[in-house]
């Protein structure tokens, strides 16, 4: 009956011979699988194969030891029929996309030196790709050396990035602030009421 249900509901769930439960290697839970880390271009510091369109790339996650999941090998292959495996945890089950920044060369070094020693011309919002606020800062000494301020402290922090929405090129890979915001998946924990 169960059998009959789950295939009704269209879950990728499957029932072995022996009433196991057997899924999708894509729907391991974490510490049951691990994946490489992306490859790294080093001129950009950011995963190679990373675009403004496709801000992610995949990586190859290998199942732990004795996890018997259904996958499509060889990975890649678009359509398939997923077939029980059980791994070794040496031998790839699926790919992950693993998202990343993209880059166009604006160096977050270069934005900072110039808004340091520069930043009163505007010089750095050029840099940046912001031509109006850097015409206005250059009017203006900067809005009278307050704006300069300002400045050094946003590009430092990495609020302000290049106009064109892209990351900017660290010297090490990982190096950047992340902001954390709630979305969907995050777990509210419950306050006491004592």
């Amino acid at each position: 009956m169960l059998y009959v249900f789950l295939l009704i509901l269209g879950l990728t769930y499957d029932v072995n011979s022996d009433n196991s439960t057997v899924i999708l290697c894509s729907d391991l839970l974490p510490g049951q699988y691990l994946c490489n880390e992306p490859e790294i271009d080093s001129s950009t510091q950011q995963a190679k194969g990373c675009t403004q369109k496709k801000p992610y790339v995949y990586v190859n996650c290998f199942p732990a030891d004795d996890i018997q999941c259904k996958t499509c090998l060889p990975l890649g292959v678009e359509s398939c029929t997923p077939e029980v495996v059980t791994f070794n945890g040496t031998t790839p089950g699926f790919r992950k996309p693993i998202s990343c920044n993209w880059t166009n060369g604006k160096s977050f070094e270069v934005a900072l030196l110039l808004s340091v020693f520069l930043g009163m011309f505007g010089i750095d919002r050029f840099y940046l790709g912001y031509p109006a606020l850097g015409l206005l800062k250059m009017c203006t000494f900067g809005f009278m050396f307050l704006g300069q301020l300002i400045d050094i402290i946003l590009i430092a922090s990495q609020v302000v990035t290049p106009s064109d929405g892209s990351s900017y090129v660290i010297k090490y890979y990982g190096q950047a602030l992340h902001s954390l915001s709630p979305d969907n998946l995050t777990y509210y924990k419950p306050q006491d009421e004592s």
